[in-house]
């Protein structure tokens, strides 16, 4: 008898990034996990540091020792616990089933969007897909914070998805982060958004091991930085996006008798969509999980929808998304789709409900 863990899927009414944008900026919440003197000070830094997971962090106390000694805990992603998906629902405030921005790679008509990428098989898709349509709602509660990032994500498809309308500031290093977020603050601004995504990259390259550490010691640095030089009064809180479990070689294939059925894959490895063709969906599910129950929550795109995994809206936009069948990972496996190009081997990956994915930092210190 196999023993089946259950998901943990978000906490979309208390403990949820979707909260934060709208307790730091626009006060419209005061969740008990962010301070009163969070919520109180004169501005605030919000950094995103990509790929930082909970359960990661504190189990590297020696690594980040100032991370480590910031109030607060852990929190939950958003599902799919994936790049494009929480950064939207951050920046929003809402979650996927209502921005829409449901994944990696998401099905649209003419194939599938890598929305990080903003391409499709045929391309730049900034014309045939525009961002600022695609992802409707208003980031930032139609605010106009500025925001700090990579200087090479700027004029990305991505980048006017989940930060249109605000003021972008780019960057080319480390310093140039630090140097940005100094400046702005300087400048008496309320608030501002930071991002770092060195972690992300170096998990998925080189997976949970020393040049994690290295990565991770190198972002507490900065973090200690930023307390050391920012004035008196300013709050620094420090989140990400999701965590990251190790993969490595165990990425499985579809069987014959499931690829037969399908049209496409969308989704990523370990949050992968199977779409149907017209009439193979009930034999598609059956396939799916005879195939892989032992090894994943094996659920239908209404059972999805109806567990509240996408939120408690799920707009007729991002259903027509989805796929028909969703293989969402309990081990530490992921799904083949060899449609799917990376340029290097994943090592480390995410996108599932475990709590190595979902659990994310909100920690905070009040200079």
């Amino acid at each position: 008898m196999i023993e089946h863990s259950d998901p943990l899927a978000p906490d979309y009414q208390n403990a949820c990034v979707t909260r934060l944008i709208p307790a730091l900026l626009e006060g419209t919440e005061e969740p008990d996990w962010i301070s009163p003197e969070m919520l109180q000070s004169t501005s605030v830094v919000l950094l995103v540091l990509d790929g930082l997971g909970w359960n990661q962090l504190r189990s590297r106390p020696e690594v980040a020792p100032t991370l480590m000694a910031m109030d607060g805990g852990a929190i939950t992603t958003v599902a799919p616990s994936t790049t494009a998906a929480a950064l939207t629902s951050i920046t929003t405030g809402r979650p996927p089933g209502e921005h829409g921005l449901l994944g990696y790679r998401v099905a649209v008509a003419d194939g599938v969007l890598n929305t990080l990428r903003w391409k499709t098989a045929d391309g730049d898709a900034r014309i045939r897909h525009d961002p600022e349509t695609f992802q409707p709602l208003d980031c930032f509660g139609s605010q106009r914070p500025p925001v700090v990032t990579w200087q090479s994500f700027v004029d990305s498809g991505f980048t006017r998805a989940h930060l249109a309308g605000t003021r972008v500031t780019g960057f080319e290093d480390r310093a140039g982060l630090v140097e940005s977020v100094l400046g702005l603050i300087a400048t008496s601004e309320p608030f501002v958004y930071a991002y770092w995504d060195g972690i992300d990259h170096t998990a998925h390259e080189f997976g949970l091991a020393d040049r994690y550490d290295e990565e991770l010691a190198e972002c507490d640095r900065m973090v200690t930085e930023l307390l050391a030089r920012l004035p008196v009064g300013t709050g620094v809180m420090v989140t990400a996006d999701h965590g990251q479990v190790h993969v490595g070689d165990s990425m499985l294939d579809l069987p014959v008798d499931v690829t037969t059925l399908l049209t496409r894959q969308s989704g990523e490895a370990r949050f992968r969509w199977l779409h149907a063709r017209p009439g193979a969906s009930q034999d598609l599910e059956e396939g799916a999980r005879e195939a892989f129950n032992a090894v994943a929550w094996v659920h239908t795109a209404q059972e999805v929808v109806e567990a509240g995994w996408l939120g408690p809206v799920v707009t007729n936009a991002a259903r027509e998304r989805l796929g028909d069948v969703a293989l969402v990972a309990r081990e530490d496996i992921g799904f083949v789709d060899p449609a799917e190009f990376i340029p290097i081997q994943l090592i480390g990956r995410h996108g599932s409900l475990t709590s190595d994915e979902m659990l994310v930092p909100a920690l905070g210190a009040v200079v």
